[in-house]
C-alpha cells in the first residue's frame, strides 16, 4: 500500500460500530470526511470527541440520501442494522460510491439478486466487512492449506456463539423489534462460513438447518428475545465437502474454525488460541505427526496487533483500500457476499421445514440468480407489524414474561429510546404473535 497515494474519502454510516471504521481509517489509506446516524445525539457525542481531540472537520448527516450527494465521498462503510445493509448498499452503488457493508449483506435472497446485479451495473468496488478470516491463525491456515500440507478439505466446522446476558442486551437493542430481539439463530453465520470459504476458497451450494427442540431456561425471568439458543448449519461446499457451522446464543463464546483434509488436520485450539496440526504416518512426510504454535502475521504486525477482532478489522480496511486503488474487486466480493449471508436466510427456511436441504443460489450466475428475485421471505418485523409469515424461532409458543419486559423497558427509558418498544408495546405485548 502506497501511503503517499491521496487517501480514498470516506463516508461512515452509524455512530456505534462505524466508529471502528474511523479508527482505521488513517493505517489503511482512507480520510474520514462525513459521519452519517439518523440520531442528532450520537452524532453530537462525535463532534464533541473529534474537536476535544484537535481532529479535523467532518460533515455530518442524518439523512443517508443527502449524505450520497456529498460529491467529496468516495466510498462508504456501512455499520447500520444488520438486516438493512442492502438498501443502503444499493443506493450508494448507483451513487457512484465504493461500498463496504457489515454483516450480513442481505435480509432476502431477492436483495441479494438486485445487489449482485447493482454492483455489476455500476462497476463500483463491493465488499463485505467480514473480519473473522483475518485473525492471525486463520491467516496461517490459508497459508498451510494453499501451500498443500493439509491436502483437499473433506469436512469443517466453524463456530460463532456470542451469549449475551438479558441486561447487556436491553442495553444495546432497544425496543421489541429491534433486530438482535428477532434474528433466528442460523443468521449470524457468516463469522462462523467465511473463514472456512477463505481458506479453502469453496462456497457453500446446498445447506441445511437444524434448531434445538429444548427451551433455554438460562434467563427465563429477564429475557425478551425472540431467538431460540441457537442454530446449527449444515453446507455442502462447491468442492463437495460438507462443513458444520454453529451459530447463535449457546453459553459459553466458543469461536473457532476446524479443517479435516486429505493430507492433515488443523483447528483453533479452544483454550490456548495456538494452531493445532495433525498428520499421520500416512502423510506427514517430513512433517512431526503434531505440531501447536502461536503464528506469526503474514505482514503489517505492528498495526494489526492493535486492531480489534483478533486484527480483522485491520485488514478489512486494508484489503478495501487496495481493492478500490487497484480497481479489482475483492475477494470478499458481493457474490461470496451474498452466499455466506444465504445460507443463514436458507438454514432458517429449512429449520422451519423439518431441516430439508435448499440450493444456496448462483449469485453470479443471472439465469440462475434470476429464480430468486421476489423471493423477499424475512423474520424481521416492522414496528406493528405482528406477523410477516416467517416466524423468528421455532419454539412458537415461547413468549417473554410481563415481568421480563418491564426489566427491558426500565433499560430503553435510561437509554432515552422512544421507539414502539415501550409507548406502545406493553399495553399490546400478549397480542403480538410470536
Amino acid at each position: 500500500m502506497d501511503m503517499e497515494q491521496q487517501p480514498i474519502r470516506l463516508g461512515v454510516v452509524g455512530t456505534g460500530r462505524g466508529s471502528v471504521f474511523m479508527s482505521q481509517a488513517k493505517d489503511t489509506g482512507f480520510k474520514p470526511v462525513a459521519i452519517c446516524d439518523n440520531r442528532g445525539d450520537k452524532l453530537d457525542i462525535i463532534k464533541q470527541r473529534r474537536e476535544a481531540a484537535g481532529k479535523g472537520p467532518m460533515k455530518f448527516y442524518t439523512d443517508f440520501d443527502e449524505m450520497l450527494k456529498d460529491d467529496e465521498i468516495d466510498a462508504i462503510a456501512l455499520a447500520n442494522y444488520f438486516h438493512e445493509h442492502a438498501p443502503m448498499a444499493i443506493k450508494a452503488l448507483k451513487a457512484g460510491k465504493h461500498v463496504l457493508s457489515e454483516c450480513a449483506a442481505i435480509n432476502t435472497l431477492a436483495e441479494g439478486v438486485e445487489l449482485c446485479r447493482t454492483v455489476e451495473e455500476t462497476g463500483k468496488i463491493y465488499m463485505i466487512a467480514e473480519n473473522y478470516p483475518f485473525t492471525k491463525v486463520r491467516l496461517e491456515m490459508k497459508r498451510l492449506y494453499e501451500s498443500g500440507e493439509l491436502g483437499e478439505l473433506l469436512y469443517g466446522e466453524g463456530e460463532y456463539c456470542h451469549p449475551m446476558d438479558p441486561s447487556t442486551t436491553h442495553n444495546i437493542a432497544p425496543g421489541l423489534y429491534h433486530w438482535r430481539n428477532q434474528i433466528p439463530s442460523t443468521y449470524y453465520c457468516t463469522h462462523a462460513i467465511a473463514p472456512i470459504m477463505h481458506i479453502t476458497n469453496t462456497v457453500p451450494t446446498k445447506v441445511n438447518g437444524f434448531v434445538p427442540k429444548i427451551e433455554d431456561q438460562s434467563f427465563r425471568g429477564s429475557e425478551i428475545r425472540l431467538q431460540d439458543s441457537g442454530g446449527i448449519i449444515v453446507c455442502q461446499m462447491s468442492n463437495g465437502a460438507v462443513v458444520r457451522t454453529l451459530q447463535g446464543a449457546f453459553r459459553n463464546e466458543s469461536n473457532i474454525t476446524t479443517l479435516h483434509c486429505t493430507h492433515g488436520n488443523c483447528e483453533m485450539d479452544r483454550v490456548s488460541g495456538f494452531l493445532n496440526v495433525w498428520h499421520t504416518k500416512s502423510n506427514r512426510g517430513d512433517k512431526p505427526g503434531f505440531r501447536a504454535y502461536s503464528p506469526s502475521w503474514p505482514a503489517n504486525e505492528e498495526l494489526a496487533n492493535k486492531a480489534g477482532h483478533g486484527g480483522g478489522d485491520f485488514w478489512v480496511m486494508y484489503y478495501f483500500g487496495e481493492a478500490i486503488r487497484n480497481n479489482e474487486q475483492p475477494w470478499l466480493n458481493v457474490y461470496r457476499a451474498c452466499a455466506m449471508s444465504a445460507i443463514g436466510i436458507l438454514a432458517w427456511k429449512s429449520a422451519c421445514n423439518g431441516g430439508i436441504t435448499y440450493d444456496v443460489p448462483k449469485f453470479d450466475d443471472e439465469e440462475d440468480r434470476k429464480k430468486y428475485e421476489n423471493d423477499h421471505w424475512t423474520p424481521f418485523r416492522k414496528e406493528g407489524q405482528d406477523d410477516t409469515g416467517m416466524p423468528p424461532r421455532t419454539l412458537s409458543n415461547w413468549k417473554p414474561l410481563p415481568e421480563s419486559f418491564e426489566i427491558a423497558k426500565k433499560a430503553w427509558e435510561e437509554r432515552k429510546y422512544m421507539g414502539l418498544g415501550w409507548t406502545k408495546a406493553d399495553a399490546e405485548l400478549s397480542n403480538i404473535k410470536m
